[in-house]
């Protein structure tokens, strides 16, 4: 029996498992996780400041794991999973997260926002604590992403590549892993979990948007976030 306690979340997951092939020839010595930002990398800045507001944090790595395995340790992280040549849904399926029976956030390296994290919480249990609840955002020009459609009650009805709408998945969401293991077959791919979920009406979505939100997805890109100096921030 698990005791959620003041609609508090308490476990984090960052997806870093990614080569970064558009990010080259930057990513043939580390991994994209590892790429520079202010000093630091993008994934340090985004654990600096998740260490402090969520209890749990697990890190996914895969390409050149072992390097960035080495690098997230002295952030105290609860957890590195080894994902390595698998998607990025396989870990809800294969490691002992799937047991979590509480929400959890899930966040990728290469997303910069601005998130208040009680906010969001509380739009989740406010939610009746859904399979998935993704957080979105406005689409950026020049920036690609999943087209996310949703009906009155945020339940999302399709998410697309292709057909355009008002409003992006973030990158960022809240999964309670038992839930989705419940109602969906094992996939290693999110698009997938998030069909799964969209043909039973499991699936929700945020009734705000993430602010300031840039995805860092190429050298340009990362050359931009740099420039402005941009920083994750909760």
């Amino acid at each position: 029996l698990v005791i959620i306690i003041m609609n508090k979340i308490n476990n984090l997951v960052i997806l870093a498992a990614g080569r970064g092939l558009r990010m080259k020839p930057l990513t043939n010595k580390i991994p994209k996780a590892m790429a520079p930002l202010n000093h630091s990398t993008l994934i340090a800045e985004g654990l600096k400041r998740f260490k402090k507001k969520i209890k749990n944090v697990h890190i996914t790595v895969g390409y050149k794991g072992s390097m960035l395995a080495k690098h997230v340790i002295e952030y105290d992280v609860s957890s590195v999973l080894n994902t390595e040549g698998k998607g990025n849904s396989w870990w809800l399926y294969n490691t002992l997260l799937k047991n979590l029976d509480e929400p959890c956030f899930v966040i990728t390296c290469d997303n910069i926002f601005n998130i208040n994290l009680k906010k969001y919480e509380s739009e989740y249990f406010n939610l009746n604590c859904p399979p998935c609840m993704l957080i979105l955002t406005k689409p950026i020009k020049n920036l690609g992403g999943d087209y996310v459609f949703f009906d009155k009650n945020k339940n999302i009805t399709r998410i697309s590549r292709n057909i355009i709408s008002n409003y992006y998945c973030s990158g960022i969401q809240i999964v309670h892993p038992k839930k989705i293991n419940m109602h969906t077959k094992p996939t290693q791919n999110f698009y997938k979990v998030w069909s799964q979920l969209i043909s039973k009406k499991k699936i929700k979505c945020s009734r705000s948007l993430i602010q300031n939100w840039f995805a860092v997805d190429n050298l340009l890109q990362l050359k931009i976030a740099n420039k402005e100096k941009k920083q994750i921030k909760v």
